[in-house]
């Protein structure tokens, strides 16, 4: 079972995210981001590039779309907070970009 990250386990892990535009909402213990596209295309392409990791993973995300930005919120429910395979999505989200 998956485990809610520890102190080092956030500073490893999550300290390399805050670096792409990443934050932690630490109230509700959340990872998010919005991303931002020419268009809506391009928003759409982006989140169907990541819904096929997330589905592959079996963690899908929060998010949402409005023209061309996506808002994406990360947590694993199951655990009650960031987990691993939250900073593990993220990266990959932002990989899909480079």
């Amino acid at each position: 079972m998956t485990e809610k990250l520890s102190e080092s386990g956030r500073e490893t892990l999550l300290a390399p995210l805050y670096a792409t535009g990443w934050e932690l909402d630490a109230e509700k213990d959340v990872l998010k981001k919005t991303f931002k596209f020419e268009d809506f295309t391009e928003a759409f392409a982006f989140m169907t590039r990541a819904a096929l990791w997330a589905e592959k993973w079996d963690h899908h995300p929060d998010w949402s779309n409005g023209y061309n930005k996506v808002t994406v919120k990360l947590t694993t429910h199951d655990v009650g907070g960031v987990t691993a395979l939250d900073a593990k999505l993220a990266r990959k989200m932002d990989q899909i970009l480079a």
